[in-house]
């Protein structure tokens, strides 16, 4: 029997099933213990530390007695802290991204996904360098400025080279006043030598979805492929960073296995990150399985309610305060815009999720992924985010500047967001209007600009920022964000 252990490097030790098994026990004993729940509470709660703030954290077990808690007035206070967490560390600016599909070929036979190997009636492509460029200016003429690539794992048709040479082709294309400032990546496991080749072409967050922890679950869900070894998967984060990878993102598709049993295994992940490389993940995505071509989600039996959904999310917010999480375009306009408040702080928009969907005028479903539930513009998703208040930012200077893994982590960690990332947001946000945005959106965000630099406690980063949007004014750009 393998012994739950952090610091190992074997994927059996640091996601041990005996301790998930007897977390959910013990979190299901204690979900009424007051004492001990109010214990949690005050552990998570943000304080100030000096001129910073300090965060606590909670351990997989005190956050999964927090996730099966079912009295009222502690859930609410869960999500009122989640909220001060995620204001604390983060302010109310939101990342804004697009995922670009590069290809759907796969050589797995994943039975929740689309672009498995038996599907024989999706429309499989790979798009040529040319049609990269296309899409590339199509997301530019968006606004966007961070992307994540996509692609099925078929050493064939997608090897390295072509994800290389793709990074490449985006990174170069400049069309009118846009540009691709950062490339997220999310491909299937690799070597050590392959992430260091990703990490040398500048790629800024490698991504990896473990989609189940339960590896009974996990072996059964993917009978064939290469995805099919449990470990080479779950350890792969370990290998990223040691190929010099110090940003990475997890994620579990939530509706496969049971959700507890997730929960707990996605914390102990970032557990062993934090153990072992000195830092957690950079970021952890929330995806639920949803409806796509030849996959009926009513087969899983594990799909999750809305209401117990953003209590994961706030639950999560908890567990790693300085960590991003990320909610896509597969979730509805009424459930990203209730899971902002409980520590959302990256959202995509106007995604498309088939290969080369960006410059078809009409969504294509033949190839999609999955179905996307906000079908929202770029400009429409912007200005409902600066309607509740929130800051839509298109900012990538952490990445440009070296504020990467640790770095960045001790930036969030010292409360000195709004000295550096709230300034870049908004300057970010101002170069959007001024090239992007219709006159209702421009409208709504000059005001909520001038109202947040007054915001900025140095008063020669206000000085500085407000001399760079008047002369972005005067049509002078340096695309240093």
């Amino acid at each position: 029997m393998a012994i739950y252990n952090p610091k190992s490097l074997k994927a059996e030790e640091f996601i041990n099933h005996e301790e998930i098994l007897e977390t959910i026990k013990y979190a299901e004993e204690n979900k009424h213990n007051v004492a001990l729940i109010d214990e949690i509470l005050e552990k998570a709660r943000p304080k100030k530390v000096g001129a910073g703030l300090s965060c606590g954290g909670l351990s997989h077990r005190e956050a999964s007695v927090l996730l099966a808690c079912d009295i009222p007035e502690k859930n609410e206070e869960i999500k009122n802290i989640a909220e001060e967490i995620k204001l604390a560390f983060y302010g109310n600016r939101i990342v804004m991204f697009a995922p670009l599909y590069l290809s759907n070929y796969c050589v797995n036979g994943c039975v929740y996904c689309p672009y498995h190997i038996k599907n024989k009636h999706i429309a499989r492509k790979k798009l040529t360098q040319e049609e990269i460029k296309q899409e590339v200016i199509a997301l530019q003429d968006m606004g966007h400025k961070r992307l994540a690539i996509e692609a099925g794992e078929d050493p064939v048709n997608n090897p390295l080279e072509y994800i290389l040479e793709s990074i490449k082709t985006i990174y170069s294309i400049k069309h009118k006043n846009g540009a691709i400032r950062r490339v997220n990546v999310n491909i299937a496991a690799t070597t050590v030598e392959n992430y260091r080749r990703l990490a040398e072409a500048g790629i800024g967050t490698y991504i990896l979805f473990q989609e189940t922890y339960h590896k009974e679950s996990y072996l059964k869900l993917h009978p064939t492929g290469p995805k099919h070894d449990y470990d080479y998967h779950t350890e792969a984060m370990d290998r990223a960073m040691e190929g010099g990878i110090d940003d990475v993102g997890l994620g579990v598709l939530f509706g496969l296995e049971l959700y507890q049993y997730e929960f707990a295994g996605l914390l102990m992940h970032a557990e062993h990150l934090e153990a072992v490389h000195g830092v957690g993940p950079h970021t952890i995505s929330v995806p639920r399985i949803k409806r796509a071509d030849d996959i009926d989600p009513n087969v899983f039996d594990n799909s999750i309610p809305d209401e117990m959904f953003e209590k994961i999310i706030a639950c999560i917010r908890l567990a790693v305060p300085y960590t991003g999480m990320i909610i896509s375009t597969r979730e509805s306009e009424e459930v990203r815009g209730r899971a902002l408040r409980l520590g959302i702080s990256q959202i995509s928009g106007a995604s498309r999720t088939s290969v080369g969907g960006y410059t078809e005028e009409e969504r294509p479903h033949d190839s999609e992924q999955f179905d996307v539930s906000d079908q929202r513009t770029l400009d429409e998703v912007v200005r409902w985010l600066m309607e509740m208040g929130h800051i839509p930012s298109f900012c990538t200077a952490c990445y440009r500047e070296g504020r990467t893994g640790d770095r960045f982590m001790t930036l969030c960690k010292n409360g000195q967001i709004l000295n550096c990332c709230h300034p870049n947001a908004l300057m970010t946000l101002h170069e959007y209007l001024e090239d992007y945005a219709s006159d209702e959106t421009k409208k709504i965000g000059y005001e909520l600009i001038a109202k947040e630099l007054e915001k900025i406690p140095n008063e020669k980063v206000k000085t500085l920022a407000k001399e760079y949007i008047e002369k972005m004014d005067k049509g002078e750009r340096d695309f240093r964000f």
